[in-house]
């Protein structure tokens, strides 16, 4: 449209000032240009750019003023700060009884415009407001990556529970009380067939760190992996991770989102394998970063060959009362030997790894290495900007650390004094 008006503008200088041959010859051109109607052209060309009429932006009136929108806010805080869809059914019903009640002091003319206010008309009014009060949406369901199209749902009554080498996988913080700046992850993976557990702890939650992680404790489970589950963390939903996954032709999918149950297995192990071990502290140097890779080569030694787990076989109502059916407790490793799905290969080497343990010594070198964290980070801030805190204890048994027996000790004595 901008070249047609400079073309437009170079004819009409010479429309003026030829005779009617040549201006017949000229609006021929300018037609076969510009494909406007010859008639339309006739004017355009005759106009001088003073005499055309300038269009300008029509103003609307404004129909709701400053009363209105006081009025609009008030109601809005009394019913929880609500949607435009929510708050229009609010208005239409409670305007009037909050001015019996003399909760709204308002006049006739704006009670009427708050009943006529539509939903996206309340958004409008109360945008300001919300951008005062720096009211942010939580999260946006209409954006969505492409990859989360690619992963598929998968929840709990899918799976096949009989089958080895499907694996729930998640990330365990070791933030402490702030999650302020970078910190210490633990990547959780469980077999759901086995309960075998593998532990890596990354230095970051990022998708080539999360990759590597998986990496190494790929070659550690006794199976071929033949799934894995995360949760809708994008740490762990990435393209880097799916075309690993297609690499090394694994499967992928996916939890709901905010449906932890989805990540039932896994989030069990999250407590009984990790937070039970190593407690909620801060974990941020490479110092604690290596201690928890030691504390997790010694566990999944001593949880998957030698602790027992019960899986559930099965659960009914029955007159009002879940009853639940339990299999004889047996350790990841005994179900491992059990199952046809695994090699004699790879059986003869668990076996001899088995008959080499020591559950006495593995217990002492675990309980060595978690006091060592303990150690090491106690008396650390637990956060950025945040007070030192020494934070929940890494109980081991019954035992204490020395520091605190001589604690303990000292107030003992205390109390015994006085």
């Amino acid at each position: 449209m901008h070249s047609r008006k400079q073309y437009l503008a170079d004819v009409r200088k010479e429309y003026g000032g030829v005779d009617e041959k040549d201006r017949s010859r000229l609006l021929d051109e300018a037609q076969k240009r510009t494909g406007l109607h010859r008639k339309y052209l006739i004017r355009l060309l005759n106009q001088t750019p003073a005499a055309r009429p300038k269009k300008g932006k029509r103003q609307r009136r404004a129909e709701y003023g400053a009363a209105a929108v006081t009025a609009l806010i008030e109601v809005w805080d009394i019913f929880e700060q609500p949607c435009g869809q929510r708050m229009e059914a609010v208005l239409r019903s409670e305007v009037e009884r909050l001015r019996k009640l003399g909760e709204l002091r308002c006049s006739d003319l704006v009670a009427g415009q708050l009943g006529r206010m539509s939903a996206s008309t309340i958004d409008r009014a109360l945008r300001r407001e919300k951008r005062v009060r720096r009211l942010g949406r939580h999260r946006n369901p209409n954006v969505q990556r492409l990859i989360y199209q690619k992963v598929p749902v998968k929840v709990a009554a899918d799976w096949d529970t009989g089958e080895i080498g499907n694996l729930q996988v998640d990330f365990v913080e070791h933030c402490g009380r702030s999650t302020a700046g970078e910190y210490i992850h633990t990547i959780s993976a469980v077999d759901i067939a086995t309960n075998w557990w593998e532990g890596q702890a990354i230095a970051a939650r990022g998708q080539h760190a999360t990759k590597e992680g998986l990496s190494q404790m790929q070659p550690r489970f006794p199976f071929r992996i033949r799934e894995l589950h995360p949760d809708n963390d994008s740490a762990m939903i990435n393209d880097l991770l799916w075309d690993w996954c297609q690499g090394q032709k694994i499967r992928m999918s996916r939890s709901r989102p905010y449906k932890k149950n989805d990540n039932a297995w896994v989030e069990q192990k999250d407590w009984t394998h990790v937070r039970k071990v190593v407690g909620y502290r801060r974990f941020d140097t490479t110092g604690e970063l290596r201690l928890l890779n030691e504390i997790y080569a010694v566990l999944r030694l001593y949880k998957s060959f030698l602790l027992p787990t019960i899986r559930l076989r099965s659960k009914e109502r029955v007159e009002g009362r879940i009853k639940r059916v339990y299999d004889k407790p047996r350790t990841p490793y005994r179900r491992v030997m059990a199952s046809r799905e695994v090699g004699r290969k790879t059986k003869a080497e668990l076996k001899a790894i088995y008959e080499g343990l020591n559950p006495a010594e593995l217990y002492r070198r675990l309980t060595e290495l978690r006091a060592k964290l303990e150690k090491t980070s106690s008396g650390k801030p637990e956060g950025l900007g945040k007070p030192s805190y020494r934070g929940p204890d890494i109980r081991i048994g019954r035992r204490s650390y020395p520091a605190a027996r001589s604690a303990a000790s000292a107030q003992d004595a205390h109390s015994a004094g006085s």
